[in-house]
């Protein structure tokens, strides 16, 4: 195994080479993949539509196509999920990626060309253990295993070869033969649809393996490494697995998560590594040891535009290209992808860190924030406040969510907290006093509105019963995948629904 290790490592750094260059030109290689995304759909019915044969240039792109969201994307959709091809992709679409989202019930059907598949996911698969690799030397991570918690849905034959399933499924359904012998449980428990009844087989499966990597999302992995643990009568995954040292993870921000797992995986030598990747398409990579920041990923097929934040929402709104970003600005991302996602927007918002090379931070959901009285908080205002919180009084949080208290009678409004703890913090005044305080550092409009208490009043927190966001989440059967507890709502539906469920608990 040591051999392979070795062998493994050295294919995996060939690709950085690459890396640089992109890193290097990025107009050009954004320039260069318009280019081939606007020749080859040309000859679809979209392409048609929109005349691709005459466009140029991506200003003619921005002025011919309207901007794009799933709503306006479903009815050609619907009909490639009924078998017709050639609709928004020329190459033969057979695979979907079924997302429900966080603010919507729907399911979303995201179609996966097999371009996307090789040249963006797969690529950014590939990419993540080049670039972890050449960060560590050392690593011994192909003598093992990686543990995969995939998605809960089972791959669904809709028409004939039509196929649909959380993209992590129709990923694994799409690996080369090879990869199932370095994953770990075998696939037929990793796609199984009742998620209590995976993590228990997967605990069961996977204690004898040797795991020295593992992938998914931090919300559920927690439960299964506590699964495990209560298995094995052990203290620490490390106990399980001596040889575990990697984690990469997405979807969801891993601050509030940290502390959790430090106490499941107590060794300074753990390796941690985000990922920004989605149903839509592999957008970036943590490729600094030292820092949270994530490289966008240039070269997958996929040609970026930045909408400002101020311009949300507009009828017409401006869009920017890679080379008019400025730092530390809150853009809402649109992607153009040879899966068939035309000026498409994802409903992420990022700003940007750095801009040689060009690295993001994600900031949020363009759908997940509360203004109801102007105060324009973001998810990244919430998670600084509350990782500043959590530091100063020893607290861990398990999750959370918060909402508007709107004005009544002649009260100011506020925002309404609902927090799981994994550990309490010291002193619960304090923490609430430290959150207000680091809100109003971190966003001015907040802080403008909380002055004197004349707009907003000091947060009201409700300390939720340990297991209340797992139990609401499965009773709206939004256990596992991608799943994710909304973090930040600009109405009150869903701490009405999580007050409601904590009162019948």
């Amino acid at each position: 195994m040591t051999l392979v290790n070795s062998i493994f490592t050295w294919i995996m750094k060939k690709r950085i080479h690459q890396i640089e260059l992109f890193m290097k030109y990025p107009h050009e290689v954004q320039e260069e993949w318009f280019q081939n995304l606007i020749d080859t759909a040309r000859n679809t019915e979209w392409g048609r539509e929109y005349d691709y044969g005459s466009i140029y240039t991506p200003q003619q792109f921005k002025e011919r196509v309207p901007l794009q969201n799933y709503d306006s994307l479903k009815p050609y959709i619907m009909r490639m999920l009924n078998g017709e091809q050639n609709i928004l992709w020329p190459s033969e679409i057979k695979w979907f990626a079924k997302s429900s989202g966080t603010t919507s019930d729907r399911s979303k059907f995201i179609p996966v060309s097999q371009e996307s598949l090789d040249e963006c996911h797969f690529k950014g698969g590939k990419d993540l253990l080049s670039i972890y690799c050449t960060n560590r030397p050392d690593t011994r991570i192909f003598t093992g295993k990686c543990l995969v918690l995939g998605g809960s849905h089972q791959i669904n034959e809709t028409n004939q070869a039509i196929f649909h399933g959380d993209l992590s499924a129709v990923l694994i359904k799409n690996l080369p033969f090879w990869a199932e012998f370095y994953r770990t449980p075998d696939i037929s428990i990793t796609l199984m649809d009742n998620f209590e009844e995976k993590v228990e087989n997967m605990a069961h499966a996977t204690i004898n393996e040797n795991v020295t990597n593992i992938s998914g999302v931090p919300t559920w992995n927690i439960v299964l490494a506590k699964r495990i643990l209560e298995i094995t009568g052990k203290d620490n995954l490390l106990e399980v697995w001596p040889n575990l040292e990697f984690y990469f993870h997405g979807a969801v921000n891993f601050k509030p998560y940290r502390e959790q797992f430090k106490k499941l995986i107590p060794s300074s030598e753990m390796y941690y590594l985000e990922t920004y990747n989605a149903s839509e398409g592999f957008f970036g990579i943590q490729d600094q040891s030292d820092s949270e920041e994530l490289l966008l990923m240039l070269d997958y097929g996929i040609y970026y535009e930045f909408l400002p934040m101020e311009h949300f929402g507009e009828e017409n709104p401006k869009t920017l290209d890679l080379s008019e970003v400025e730092l530390n600005k809150n853009y809402a991302i649109v992607i153009s992808t040879n899966g068939g996602l035309w000026r498409y927007m994802i409903g992420d918002t990022v700003r940007f860190t750095s801009l040689s090379p060009y690295r993001i931070q994600i900031t949020g959901r363009t759908s997940h924030f509360i203004n109801a009285f102007g105060e324009e908080l973001i998810v990244d205002n919430a998670e600084r406040a509350l990782s500043k919180a959590c530091c100063e009084t020893g607290a861990i949080i398990r999750d959370y969510t918060a909402c508007p208290i709107y004005f009544k009678d002649n009260e100011a409004g506020g925002h309404e907290w609902i927090i799981e703890f994994e550990q309490h913090p010291g002193n619960m005044t304090s923490f609430s006093d430290l959150l207000d305080k680091t809100l109003r550092d971190v966003n001015s409009d907040y802080d403008a509105k909380r002055y004197k208490d004349l707009a907003l009043k000091k947060p009201l927190i409700h300390i939720a019963p340990e297991g209340t966001f797992y139990n609401w989440m499965k009773a709206r059967g939004k256990l596992g995948g991608q799943h994710k507890v909304p973090r930040l709502a600009n109405e009150r539906k869903y701490v009405d629904e999580i007050l409601g469920h904590i009162k019948k608990q």
